[in-house]
């Protein structure tokens, strides 16, 4: 927890006016709301959490938010989806089961492989009705122009040219896809 906080620490007061948030999973509550409350007085604009991978039924992982948003109060929460490294499979209706009465996840981290049908799923519910949320992409932007043109907001990737990215997301934006490709 301490070089959590430290390195976050860190990165927020480097990065200017830019918005970070700041990965707060961890297996038990107690420490996600430590390190989630410390980064959030640091200057964070929200915590990112992933299932821990114990989660295997959908009324776990609808539980399982549900507590750590009320643990973490009114703090913004980007919702990490990356099955891959977390083991956990997290459907669309789930997804839509989580968002709903959850407020404070404001944001979706799809990392999903490549999982383009959660995206397109996500925004026809919005278009119905649902509250809109942000849905920035990983896996290294392999997927990335497919997911911008299914309605992902951007990039929040580790990829090692982010200026690229910056390229890919304004080309996709503008409705030059087969550029942005």
């Amino acid at each position: 927890q301490d070089e959590a906080l430290s390195v976050a620490r860190r990165v927020i007061g480097r990065v200017g006016d830019r918005p970070v948030i700041v990965g707060v999973s961890a297996p038990g509550l107690a420490a996600i709301r430590e390190l989630g409350k410390a980064v959030m007085d640091s200057g964070a604009a929200g915590v990112m959490i992933a299932p821990p991978s114990s989660l295997r039924t959908d009324q776990q992982i609808l539980t399982y938010y549900a507590q750590a948003a009320e643990t973490l109060g009114d703090i913004p929460i980007c919702l990490q989806d990356f099955p891959l490294a977390t083991g956990v499979q997290i459907s669309d209706d789930v997804l839509g089961r989580i968002v709903d009465p959850v407020p404070q996840i404001v944001m979706l981290k799809h990392e999903d492989w490549p999982g383009l049908a959660k995206i397109s799923t996500l925004r026809a519910a919005e278009a119905k009705g649902r509250r809109r949320i942000s849905v920035l992409c990983g896996n290294g932007g392999i997927f990335l122009p497919e997911e911008m043109a299914r309605g992902a907001d951007g990039a929040m990737t580790g990829f090692g040219y982010p200026e690229m990215l910056v390229q890919v997301c304004e080309l996709a934006a503008a409705g030059d896809l087969d550029r942005a490709q």
